[in-house]
């Protein structure tokens, strides 16, 4: 039988929110891939790739997908003789909500979807057909 269907909730309304602080030694960070296991590969703002793990309360609860964001705390595992770098605090699910915290990335920011639009090419979205007098004349 699965965990109880309160304890789901209040896991989805703890990480719906952003949290007003981000204590030293927490960071923001790119999940780039699933190692397997529960373990993560994130790249932290400053490019570095480490190995986070992903708590006991989130498994079977929060997905995390490639590309998302995730809060990592690094501090507890810098005295450990492991492979791991830190562990997940928190799974950004709100983005949006997220990204107009002051403590949100510069190196994360947001990318267009569609390309810069540029004075050289005009886009003919939209408009009719030139109208060629030249082949009526004939």
């Amino acid at each position: 039988m699965g965990p109880p269907r309160r304890n789901l909730q209040a896991t989805a309304r703890e990480t719906s929110s952003p949290p007003s602080v981000v204590s030293e030694g927490q960071y923001i960070a790119r999940v780039t891939r699933a190692a397997g296991n529960n373990l993560y590969a994130v790249e932290l703002p400053a490019g570095i790739e480490i190995l986070v793990e992903l708590p006991s309360r989130f498994r079977s609860t929060i997905w995390i997908k490639r590309g998302g964001y995730v809060l990592v705390d690094t501090k507890a595992f810098d005295d450990r003789e492991n492979k791991l770098g830190g562990e997940v605090l928190n799974v950004v699910r709100d983005e949006k909500e997220w990204r107009k915290e002051a403590y949100w990335p510069k190196e994360f920011v947001k990318k267009s979807s569609y390309p810069e639009d540029s004075d050289e090419d005009e886009s003919t979205v939209g408009k009719m057909p030139p109208n060629d007098e030249s082949d009526a004349d004939s």
